[in-house]
């Protein structure tokens, strides 16, 4: 099972330098910081005890550089089921202490041994359990999961009080442990020649579906590969049912999957996207040229089978081969647990990103959390400059601002090779901007590989929406927008639009108003308002929104002029209803009402 990427939690500048230490340890996490006393964090709050109690309730990992006491006071009301309690540590501002909290059947302990090593310090682990044995049998490493957890603390009370252990299966993590394990009596040795007593309890290690004991703890190691084809016309629940039968009639635990595998061609697959979101484990896929080549004639055509032995690796064996009308599945059995997101590549993901008019602070949480998680930035270089740093791993492709088709492009082939990528717009990227200019490359290049591709836009803070709440409320009633640009459609279009939105009394928000290239079209533009837009219509013009040296400046039509905008400025101009107010020194509020009166 994927970890969930913990949040970092800091009340002040001075932990900064240890929440990126820490950080830069776990790709996708990210660092929470109190506003007004940080800075350059990927969120901000205003509320410690909101914030912990909702990373709480959401089950995140929570790395809290402060006090274990304050941690415990804002958690102690929410602490019911400790099942059901997420890993909370606290650390230390200088670095100096990891204090692991709450957590010890979801890894505490073993964040805190990472975290620790990163730091050059030892963890403050007090578990009994771990300390003596020197492994935690609630929280098995990766790659293993205990099936009856609900056995496990009357079971290490017992190994705490003295009872022996046999150990079935093999697991280095548990054989190199200081568990009190039972040794078998040398073969054909008679009672009195034991070399320890008969052991009470049985620690079990198998991919095999079995009932667990109260005296018999099992783990399930993730070897199995499970390779499906012939999906195109199979519902998702359908599949779910088929593969759950299939691990049945091999007699294997679910939680002995690593992962599912197909071809690539089988990207985006719902009922692939379904099976994997069931079993909880990550869909990988293989071009049919990475597979192994199979010398046995019962399955050299069976492509599921190459699969599912391609995935599992050398010494690997197949076990199970299910066909049906719907689909093919083959199961291969690894030497040992394997990490199913190091094999093959992943369904590539592309999300078109606003950043708003600004940087850091005018992002929403969703366009950074998409941010830290992907693996390449796409973008014009002035926006990527705008959306931050990268973290180790990450790679930058900068474009020219002219270049958005063959940036879409671009962008879809490197998801398509299994990338998750974000396309980085200014603003909004749905208006004017990279989120159109992507699918209008899949809608005309319609390149097959893009089809599997998992694609989404997060919205952001547009020119307008910024333009508009620094003066008030300008957009306050109907209004539209129109882009000046008459690079990608025609002067004459543009003119009629101007002249329709003027005759409807529409408020409009101006978008691209000129360029060194583009210097008549707003003069144009002015004249055609003024032809049914009175002369004392308000005009805001908003510059450099969010970025140093942004200026809101409110003129009326009659006296604007093209040389008081440039590219960096968005123009709303009011409609008949749209109202000045004089504040008290000097400056105005600008807004129409939402009431409108002929």
């Amino acid at each position: 099972m994927v970890r969930v990427p913990p949040a970092i939690v800091i009340l002040g500048q001075n932990s900064l330098p240890i929440a990126k230490k820490i950080s830069a340890h776990f790709p996708g996490s990210q660092i929470y910081g109190l506003i007004d006393r940080t800075s350059n964090t990927d969120i901000n709050f205003s509320n410690f005890g909101e914030t912990l109690r909702e990373l709480f309730a959401t089950e995140t990992p929570i790395i809290a550089i402060c006090a274990a006491g304050i941690i415990i006071r804002t958690l102690a009301p929410l602490l019911s089921d400790k099942r059901a309690e997420p890993p909370v540590l606290a650390v230390a501002e200088d670095g100096s202490a990891v204090v692991p909290l709450l957590g010890g059947l979801h890894g505490v302990n073993d964040l805190a041994r990472e975290i620790a090593a990163a730091l050059g310090v030892q963890p403050a682990i007090t578990t009994t359990g771990d300390i003596r044995f020197r492994t935690a049998l609630l929280s098995p490493p990766q790659g293993y999961s205990l099936a009856n957890p609900e056995d496990a603390k009357t079971f290490i009370s017992n190994l705490l009080a003295g009872a022996k252990v046999r150990l079935e299966g093999a697991a280095s993590w548990l054989s190199e442990s200081n568990l009190p394990l039972a040794k078998p009596a040398p073969t054909g040795a008679t009672p009195t020649k034991r070399i320890a007593p008969d052991a009470k309890l049985t620690i079990r290690v198998t991919e095999k579906a079995i009932a667990p004991t109260p005296d018999c703890l099992v783990y399930h190691p993730q070897i199995a590969a499970v390779a499906l084809t012939k999906l195109s016309n199979i519902e998702p629940e359908i599949a779910v049912s088929f593969v759950q039968q299939v691990l049945e009639n091999a007699g294997l635990a679910p939680a002995s999957v690593a992962g599912f595998f197909a071809l690539k061609d089988e990207m985006g697959n719902p009922a692939l996207e379904a099976v994997s979101q069931y079993f909880k484990v990550p869909v990988r896929f293989f071009n049919l040229s990475e597979l192994v080549e199979l010398d046995s004639i019962e399955f050299i055509e069976n492509k599921a089978a190459q699969i599912a032995l391609t995935a599992a690796g050398a010494n690997s064996h197949l076990i199970e081969c299910d066909r049906t009308l719907a689909l093919n599945c083959a199961i291969a059995l690894a030497a040992q647990p394997f990490d199913a997101r190091a094999i093959g590549i992943s369904r590539g993901k592309l999300a078109i990103v606003g950043t708003g008019p600004g940087g850091a602070p005018w992002m929403s949480p969703e366009v950074k959390e998409i941010l830290r998680e992907a693996t390449d930035w796409v973008g014009y270089k002035f926006y990527l400059d705008l959306a931050g740093t990268l973290r180790e791993g990450q790679k930058r492709h900068d474009s020219d601002n002219r270049e958005e088709i063959d940036r879409a492009r671009f962008a879809l082939d490197l998801a398509a090779s299994g990338k998750s990528v974000a396309v980085v717009s200014s603003g909004d990227p749905g208006i004017f901007a990279m989120a159109a200019a992507v699918f209008e490359a899949i809608d005309f290049d319609a390149k097959p590989e893009w089809q599997g591709i998992d694609i989404r836009v997060a919205p952001g803070i547009s020119a307008m929406q910024a333009a508009a709440a620094a003066i008030g409320a300008p957009l306050g009633h109907d209004f539209c927008v129109i882009s000046l640009s008459d690079i990608l459609k025609p002067w004459e279009v543009i003119e009629q639009r101007i002249s329709a939105a003027a005759i409807a009394d529409f408020a409009i928000a101006f978008y691209n108003p000129i360029s060194k290239q583009r210097i008549w079209q707003l003069a144009r533009a002015i004249e055609i308002l003024l032809q049914s837009r009175d002369a004392k219509t308000p005009v805001v013009l908003g510059r450099n929104l969010g970025r140093p040296g942004q200026s809101v400046r409110v003129c009326t039509l009659g006296e604007f002029q093209p040389q008081d905008a440039d590219m960096r400025t968005l123009v709303i101009v009011g409609s008949s209803q749209t109202r000045i107010i004089p504040r008290k020194y000097g400056d105005v509020w600008v807004y129409t009402p939402r009431r409108y009166e002929k």
